[in-house]
């Protein structure tokens, strides 16, 4: 591995735009922002370091045995991240970036891409509304001062549909903006002058202007070393290296750039997975298809390089359609709880369920069999449980691992024991060492969970077990209507301040406390309507004792007027029903 001779950043984008750099599959995918987009622009312009790159030469023979992606230079977020695969038949030689990708992508974004990310309160949808295209434009008209971050020059992501990509555009502030890749068009020295000229800047529009077109075209900023081996096993050791430390590269890719090593579709694979399990709603990462393939075959679940040795990785490859279809499974089954990704607060409370379904054999169809139902319901309750007690918080392998035990004392023998037939809650919790009892105050602080907590949702689906989870049927919904309880409407109670301060307060009337679930229909005809309306319009035709009792409703005076009598009451209702639940 020698130092180069450095090159311009010009040099680098027409090496990126000929494949003469390709990326190996051992990188991770793009994963700057704007902001960081912008600061490295500024960084550059203000003649800062931007540190050594590494670059690795893949000659004839080496390219055919390994994967390359293309630069990524249209980032749409969530919708456009993943690098396109190339053939590498037509190519004699290139240069594969073991160290540098994060920064030579930022520079072919700003200089001949777009970067598109979604606005605030805007709903996930693909379109220039929710998610506009933005390109890199720089302000000539002044410099930034007194800045938090240091920022000099102010290089900023401008909407496309405001600017309609014209190379300078003036915004409301009256401030002229130039389109950064514009600079790439000036050649030489007569083709830049004539630009100056033919647009009259003034002279500090010159002198930024001057000054991006040197750090672009004259100064050698690309500073790198080059490995020329063609092995690759050590091109692998040398990423690891200088990847393995501190924040550069998350933990989860450079586990993912060793399993590519032994099975160069690994990245693909996963990447695909956990798009798929984004189209049904939920979003993880990596990391949890990595985590599952340990909780599955690792006796060490923790993530160590060790576990990725090449016998585990042959084992992932091997087993791999089983543990990905055994995944879909389970995100179908917890869909079809009624979860989604905000109210499911654990993704590792799926691991012990991944674990029974696949070793259990039961991974297709489990969601929808008959034959699954009891096991379902059973699985679906302890579920809804896990997570209200919160017993993945902290050390979450150590929990994942004694519930794993449960399953079986012998690791392997789940494989052939016969004799499980359902998922065995008591035995997995008595296995967990950490405290998962509940007393009362507890109880009084999940009663105090507001309507749109994360959690309110799993502690309604314990009290109205029996609503139709599966197909979304379901409501939550307030007994006595949170409209009623104004500032106006509780200043003219009289009552005691007291008994305001008790009773008359959002952990109250906004809590479970005041809350049920309803299926659709039922929420429909509820509407706004008081409490004790509602009541007496559905019992008309039918057993009230019974109708309360379903709804876990006191049978006291419901008026308004008796507001806290009815908490009292629904209180005590409530209580008994979770302790028995959750003991």
């Amino acid at each position: 591995m020698s130092f180069q001779t450095p090159i311009t950043i010009k040099e680098a984008i027409e090496n990126i735009e000929n494949n003469k750099y390709l990326l190996p599959a051992i990188q991770r995918e793009f994963v700057w922002s704007a902001e960081q987009i912008e600061w490295l622009f500024d960084s550059i312009m203000k003649g800062y370091p931007i540190s050594s790159f590494l670059f690795w030469r893949v000659e004839s023979k080496t390219k055919n045995e390994h994967k390359f992606y293309k630069f990524l230079n249209e980032y749409r977020e969530r919708f456009k991240t993943h690098n396109e695969e190339i053939s590498t038949d037509g190519l004699s030689e290139f240069y594969a970036i073991l160290d540098g990708q994060q920064r030579l992508t930022s520079l072919y974004i700003g200089l001949k891409g777009s970067y598109a990310y979604k606005l605030p309160r805007k709903w996930w949808d693909d379109t220039e509304e929710n998610i506009p295209t933005r390109h890199l434009y720089l302000n000539i008209t002044n410099k930034l001062e007194d800045t938090e971050d240091g920022r000099e020059y102010e290089f900023k992501f401008l909407k496309k549909q405001d600017t309609k990509e014209q190379e300078l555009y003036t915004d409301n502030e009256n401030k002229i903006w130039f389109k950064v890749g514009k600079i790439l068009d000036f050649n030489n020295f007569t083709d830049f002058s004539n630009f100056l000229i033919k647009n009259n800047f003034n002279n500090f529009q010159i002198d930024i202007l001057s000054k991006l077109q040197q750090v672009i075209h004259s100064d050698r900023l690309i500073n790198y070393y080059l490995e020329k081996e063609q092995d690759y096993d050590k091109a692998l050791n040398i990423f690891i290296r200088i990847n393995s430390g501190g924040e550069p590269l998350n933990f989860s890719d450079l586990l993912i750039s060793i399993a590519v090593a032994h099975w160069s579709d690994a990245r693909e694979e996963i990447r695909k997975l956990v798009d798929n399990i984004r189209d049904k709603g939920f979003s993880i990462p990596k990391d949890f298809i990595l985590k599952t393939f340990l909780y599955l075959y690792s006796k060490d679940i923790r993530f160590k390089v060790k576990n990725f040795n090449q016998n585990n990785v042959a084992e992932l490859k091997k087993e791999w359609q089983k543990i990905r279809e055994t995944i879909l499974e389970v995100f179908d089954l917890i869909k079809s709880f009624g979860f989604t990704d905000y109210t499911l607060t654990s993704k590792n409370a799926l691991l012990p369920i991944i674990y029974y379904i696949y070793h259990r054999n039961i991974y297709k169809n489990f969601t929808t069999k008959q034959e699954f139902k009891k096991d379902r319901e059973i699985i679906r309750k302890w579920l809804h449980i896990m997570l209200l007690k919160q017993i993945f918080g902290g050390q979450a392998d150590n929990v994942l691992s004694q519930i794993r035990s449960g399953f079986t004392d012998d690791f392997e023998n789940i494989k052939i024991n016969k004799n499980i037939i359902e998922f065995p809650v008591e035995k997995i919790n008595k296995k967990i060492k950490k405290d998962i009892s509940v007393g009362d105050e507890f109880l009084e602080d999940l009663l105090c969970t507001q309507k749109d907590d994360k959690y309110a949702f799993s502690i309604l689906a314990l009290l109205y077990p029996h609503l139709d989870y599966k197909n979304n049927n379901f409501h939550k919904d307030h007994l006595h209507p949170k409209s009623i309880f104004t500032k106006k409407y509780i200043e003219s109670l009289n009552i005691d301040k007291e008994v305001k301060e008790k009773y008359y307060i959002p952990c109250v009337y906004n809590g479970i406390y005041n809350l049920q679930m309803l299926d659709a229909n039922e929420n429909m005809s509820k509407n706004n309507k008081t409490l004790k309306e509602w009541v007496e319009e559905e019992t008309k035709n039918k057993d009230r004792e019974k109708f309360l009792e379903e709804h876990l409703i006191p049978d006291v005076d419901l008026s308004i007027e008796n507001f806290p009598e009815f908490i009292d009451k629904r209180k005590e209702l409530l209580l008994n029903k979770l302790r028995e639940i959750l003991k």
